[in-house]
């Protein structure tokens, strides 16, 4: 995924801002709504096995958006699992009228923001951090890369992922929510409790912003 953000940011802002709009709901909501009948009906060993379907589709995505928050493999995947963790046990308060994406992804960045928040208490008294550098979960490499294409696509995926972490919070999140989870803009306002102009707004400066930022490395 990483190594396509130049592309996205290359494109056009209106178009990036303005996605098709999605008219009915995922696989995965309607699974999440199946999950959460069979809870209430008491049946909970049958919803964990289909919840684990949930998992295996959401997992890799939830750990992308984890690790642009965190910045840390440990901390995301510790980010990601609890989140999982969350929401089935409050599954039954799952709307089906809201897409499961939107509802997972809000519990996982909240509950990024509040490890960062734990995190950057720890840090507060340690007097040496570790020097080793965090590790991201690399997207698989296409076969026909030569190694120096790999190299640069390494390289070019770390100065994106720097100057996103430069962005202003709200615009680093609607950033991350629309080009890093893949999500529209009407999901992004159910996600974060904006209206769909004010998101824009905020990823059209996030664009801009991560260009000039591009532009001057």
């Amino acid at each position: 995924m990483m190594n396509r953000m130049p592309s996205l940011l290359a494109s056009s802002v209106g178009t990036a801002a303005t996605p098709a709009p999605r008219t009915a709901l995922s696989k995965d909501s309607e699974l999440a709504g199946a999950i959460k009948a069979l809870v209430i009906s008491g049946d909970r060993e049958t919803a964990r096995e289909r919840f684990a379907e949930l998992v295996a589709h959401q997992q890799r995505r939830a750990i992308r958006i984890a690790c642009h928050y965190l910045r840390n493999a440990h901390d995301a995947d510790e980010a990601v699992q609890d989140a999982f963790v969350k929401v089935f046990t409050h599954i039954t308060s799952y709307r089906e009228d809201l897409p499961f994406e939107v509802w997972f992804t809000r519990v996982l960045v909240n509950g990024c923001l509040d490890l960062r928040k734990a995190r950057a208490r720890r840090l507060r008294w340690v007097v040496s951090p570790s020097s080793q550098p965090d590790v991201w979960p690399q997207d698989p490499i296409a076969p026909d890369q030569s190694p120096e294409e790999r190299l640069v696509s390494r390289e070019r995926a770390q100065e994106i992922a720097a100057a996103v972490q430069r962005l202003p919070d709200r615009q680093r999140a609607v950033f991350t929510f629309c080009h890093i989870a893949g999500q529209s803009t009407r999901e992004v306002s159910q996600a974060l409790g904006l209206r769909e102009a004010t998101v824009r707004v905020h990823l059209f400066r996030a664009v801009r912003k991560l260009r000039g930022l591009l532009e001057r490395r």
